[in-house]
């Protein structure tokens, strides 16, 4: 059965119904679905605050947590559109620095679902159309939009003329629909990764992007060039450095000494600085030193190789050190190795896997790493049985669940446990650990 969201207000939960209702038509791309029932709402995204449009594979999310962070530093009121939920849906709106009440999220879904009929909108598509009637009903300065998946055809991406798009980190993820052949498109891989995501793109909107390979640098340039986007590659720019105290900046506009964010990993250093690159790249809210360093420095992002706090899982393994992380894909599966290496970390891993990823993404950066490997479902999910894993050479074993995990690796005495390998296997975590995102 599909777990799109549940909720304990029963308002809010009729209408989480309606939505896993519904369907996406089969084979049916674009987004005129999404603009007809904006329409019909009375096109809220038109009325918006000036919004940040961030697209990736990995980070882009982390990077939204970080224009929210420094945004709200320099006394900024921010929306906030985020996906996926990790335990509440309500984690996918935020109204001026707030998750969004049970009330009205029960209020707009209604709204938006009674406007759909006969439109077969999917899941998504409501939830942006809800996303933009809220941001439209409620002042705000800026709004910070994250892409759902891939950016051309993303339901976000109705937006005529954000300040400024982003694009954080690419890698090949989701290839049954951002690979899937169609005319006109290149035939690289990552290239067109890199087209899909470039997709938000938008005439005289700045576009910010990372640094990436010579071939998809040069062809976002001849993109961008073509459609007269103001291009701010890193690395061409501007620059960023992490050194083991402090991050440096450096574009046209001069350099910055900053703080190395608390998240954990080396990537989110990266994260921080395109936050840092978008917001120069715009003249409409002004930003202090001191605000982007305060943001950086209070920045936070779930499940992202989160260190989980005391709670009735971390009980099961008193001592130990558990870390979380929702990522799935071989460029987090980098991350995570060096994240390991850097803090000289061996734990014992338990990974969930979702049905259709690679497990080899993780356990390929990873096996030489860790101490042991057990196999757990991923709650309301398809997903890798433990068989699939057999022929990786370290130990590997399977348990129903992470407390069963958790309670068989205490007779171990870990140091360390790491649960990765989807986020939907971190929001039962959190959930479980009584640690819900606020």
């Amino acid at each position: 059965m599909r777990d799109f969201a549940v909720s304990d207000a029963p308002a809010v939960q009729a209408q989480l119904d309606r939505l896993a209702a519904l369907s996406l038509p089969q084979g049916r791309i674009g987004l005129d679905a999404i603009r007809l029932l904006l329409a019909r709402l009375g096109d809220p995204h038109l009325a918006i605050p000036p919004a940040f449009h961030v697209a990736g594979t990995n980070g882009k999310g982390s990077t939204c947590a970080f224009l929210r962070s420094i945004l709200e530093a320099q006394g900024y009121t921010v929306h906030a559109i985020t996906s996926p939920h990790l335990v509440r849906y309500n984690e996918r709106i935020r109204i001026a620095g707030e998750l969004i009440g049970d009330d009205e999220l029960a209020s707009l879904l209604g709204e938006v679902l009674d406007a759909a009929g006969g439109l077969e909108v999917s899941f998504f598509e409501t939830t942006i159309a809800a996303s933009f009637l809220a941001f439209a009903r409620h002042r705000a300065d800026a709004c910070v939009i994250e892409v759902g998946l891939g950016g051309r055809f993303d339901a976000t991406n109705v937006l005529p003329a954000p300040l400024v798009c982003g694009m954080a980190t690419l890698g090949i993820d989701h290839e049954r629909f951002l690979l899937a052949p169609e005319e006109d498109t290149p035939a690289e891989p990552l290239t067109r990764i890199a087209f899909e995501k470039a997709g938000i793109r938008r005439s005289h909107v700045p576009l910010v992007t990372q640094a990436y390979t010579p071939e998809v640098a040069a062809f976002l340039q001849s993109l961008a060039a073509s459609e007269d986007v103001p291009l701010f590659a890193r690395g061409e720019t501007w620059k960023a450095q992490a050194t083991s105290d402090a991050l440096w900046f450096e574009d046209r506009d001069g350099s910055l000494t900053l703080p190395l964010p608390q998240m954990p990993g080396a990537h989110q250093a990266d994260n921080a600085t395109l936050a840092v690159a978008m917001l120069r790249r715009q003249d409409t809210l002004r930003i202090d030193a001191a605000a982007f360093a305060e943001g950086i420095r209070n920045a936070r992002w779930p499940a992202r190789m989160q260190l989980l706090s005391d709670g009735p899982l971390t009980a099961l393994v008193p001592g130990t050190a558990v870390w979380l992380d929702g990522g799935h894909n071989r460029d987090a599966g980098l991350a995570l190795e060096a994240f390991l290496r850097e803090r000289e970390i061996a734990p014992h891993l338990i990974l969930g896997m979702i049905a259709g990823k690679d497990p080899a993404a993780l356990l390929d950066p990873l096996h030489r790493l860790v101490e042991s490997v057990t196999i757990v479902p991923v709650p309301g999910h398809e997903c890798h049985a433990s068989d699939a894993f057999a022929d990786w050479p370290l130990e590997t074993s399977s348990a129903p669940d992470v407390e069963t995990a958790l309670r068989r690796l205490e007779t171990r005495n870990p140091r360390s446990v790491l649960i990765a390998g989807s986020l939907y296997l971190a929001g039962a975590v959190l959930r479980a650990n009584g640690e819900l995102p606020v």
